[in-house]
């Protein structure tokens, strides 16, 4: 049994999924179900005894505490989080409370935990905790990718709340001995992405007909990780990682941002003919460039591949493929996931061009 937070989200979800279908070992799913977090995500797992789903918050020290006394897993994979970059820069607090101080709470629960184990079951327990790039902070087009020892530079209040519970993470192993391993990854992109992120917002407004809002020049440079890679990364890690060690998880693939928005409305172009023939590029629209806005990242993945053997199989022009398809084989998810909050917020963010 392993218990898996925030796995109603994106990367979470498609976690969980693949866990199951690869080893079968029964997956305790705790998610808050905020705006990004999805119960339709996990619709195939229902009836799955293997799958129990609890809805609650990181930082509800009592229930998690209840969790892992009524479980016992053997590990902790922390997806729980806020992620988005502009929805940091518009409302922070939420992001220092979930990422921050719920981090902390998880914490103090995993402690409490394991220091009551027997030797054996601690030697074997993990605390696997999902990170980001972008607690590294921004490269120049000539600097060589971030690599383990980069230190952090976080430039958001999103990459600094992640950068503060790496921290943490990494504190706990050191203080309390506590077996961690933490990742941080690249954008990643694919199935059950929320539509505020720039592959699924092109795709879904590419096909209503919008503007395709593009920050600044477009040339924001980004390392692109389909999720399902980074999900097979995550089981390794966990099975063979070296507890303390953190591990750059990346698909090396630098793109451009508008690069990558040609690319997704050429395959529209070929799955989905726009009805007056004329090409989906036609509808990508300048906007004002975000605040603080990081210029490149870019992922060194060499320790992952060296010391455990994993590497991508997806390239870009495979998983983008796939990506762009399971939107369109996928209406009704998308038409759930567009609530009013989310059409409120893409209104907010890009103003006259959403």
């Amino acid at each position: 049994m392993i218990l898996v937070t925030g796995a109603a989200g994106f990367i979470g979800s498609n976690f969980v999924i693949d866990w199951l279908a690869q080893s079968g070992e029964a997956v305790v799913n705790l998610d808050k179900l905020t705006y990004a977090g999805n119960p339709e995500n996990l619709k195939n797992l229902q009836g799955d005894a293997r799958h129990v789903f609890v809805q609650g918050d990181i930082g509800d020290r009592a229930l998690v505490d209840q969790l892992l006394k009524d479980h016992a897993p053997r590990a902790v994979v922390n997806f729980a989080a806020e992620s988005h970059v502009d929805r940091s820069i518009h409302g922070p607090g939420e992001f220092i409370q979930t990422n921050v101080v719920g981090t902390f709470n998880l914490l103090e629960s995993v402690r409490a935990h394991w220091t009551a184990l027997g030797d054996a079951d601690k030697a074997a327990f993990r605390f696997l905790h999902v990170s980001t790039d972008e607690v590294y902070g921004t490269l120049g087009p000539d600097d060589a990718p971030f690599t383990e020892t980069t230190p952090f530079a976080p430039n958001s209040p999103y990459s600094a709340s992640k950068a503060s519970s790496d921290h943490l993470v990494r504190a706990y192993h050191h203080t309390y001995g506590i077996p961690v391993l933490t990742t941080n990854c690249s954008n990643n992109y694919g199935p059950y992405h929320f539509p505020e992120k720039l592959i699924p917002l092109v795709i879904v407004n590419a096909l209503q007909g919008k503007p395709l809002p593009i920050y600044g020049d477009g040339q924001q440079v980004r390392d692109w990780l389909f999720v399902k890679d980074h999900c097979s990364a995550i089981r390794r890690v966990l099975e063979a990682g070296q507890p303390g060690e953190t591990y750059n998880v990346g698909g090396w693939n630098e793109m451009a941002n508008i690069e990558i928005v040609q690319k997704v409305c050429a395959l529209l172009d070929e799955f989905r003919p726009r009805a007056d023939g004329k090409p989906y590029n036609e509808q990508i629209t300048y906007v004002k460039d975000r605040p603080g806005h990081d210029r490149r990242y870019a992922i060194d993945a060499r320790k992952i591949h060296t010391e455990l053997g994993w590497k991508p199989v997806e390239t870009f022009e495979s998983g983008i493929r796939k990506t762009v398809q399971w939107y369109l084989d996928n209406p009704e998810w998308v038409a759930h996931v567009q609530s009013g909050a989310y059409r409120n917020w893409i209104g907010t963010q890009y103003g006259a061009a959403a």
